[in-house]
Order: structure tokens, then C-alpha cells, then sequence
């Protein structure tokens, strides 16, 4: 499946690829020192994040929530790659509450 990129992480990758390629990894996830971030490595940050927030899910999850936060049920069948619209349904979840916008660095 191809998905488009676009946006802010259009913008990453670029910034990743216009590196020389003699100096600089051009992984797309890198840890501080520049390297690439291995399986390992985003795993131990991904369950610090979690238990810091107090939420309990699974890398899993991530699918779910993508269909879910698509309005548009064809799409995100689409998206996760189903050929009929009944699998998808199994993965959306009820919305609850109001959508809004994560905090970013910039704020």
C-alpha cells in the first residue's frame, strides 16, 4: 500500500534527505547522537511514554485510532488496507469526546 506523504512530514523527510549522505544517517527516526533508532530502542521510549501518561495501549492500537479519527469509513478501509467495508467497521471505535490539537514545541 502506498500512502501519500505530505505536510509536516514532507517537510521532515526532506530536511533528512538534503544531508550529505557521506556525514549524516538519513534514518527517518534517529536518536540524539543522529543514529538510527532501533527496534529496541523506540520500543523502550514508546513504554516509558506510555506509563508516564497513564494510558494503557499497544503499538496495535495506532490502527484502530487511525480508522477511528477518519470520518469518512471508506477511506480508512482504504487506509488499513481491507477489501470489505465490515472489517474495517470492527476496527472504528466510538468517538467519544471533542477532538482537538496536541500541544506542540512551537506552543
Amino acid at each position: 500500500m502506498r500512502i501519500a506523504i505530505e505536510g509536516e512530514l514532507a517537510d521532515v523527510i526532506a530536511r533528512i534527505m538534503a544531508k550529505p549522505r557521506d556525514r549524516v544517517n538519513k534514518a527517518l527516526l534517529q536518536d540524539p547522537d543522529g543514529q538510527r533508532l532501533t527496534y529496541p530502542a523506540m520500543r523502550s521510549r514508546f513504554d516509558k511514554a506510555r506509563e508516564e501518561s497513564g494510558v494503557n495501549f499497544q503499538f496495535r492500537d495506532l490502527r484502530a485510532k487511525a480508522a477511528t479519527d477518519i470520518n469518512d469509513l471508506g477511506h480508512a478501509q482504504k487506509l488499513l488496507g481491507h477489501k470489505n467495508r465490515a472489517t474495517t467497521e470492527i476496527y472504528t471505535r466510538n468517538r467519544i469526546g471533542e477532538v482537538v490539537k496536541p500541544l506542540s514545541k512551537r506552543n
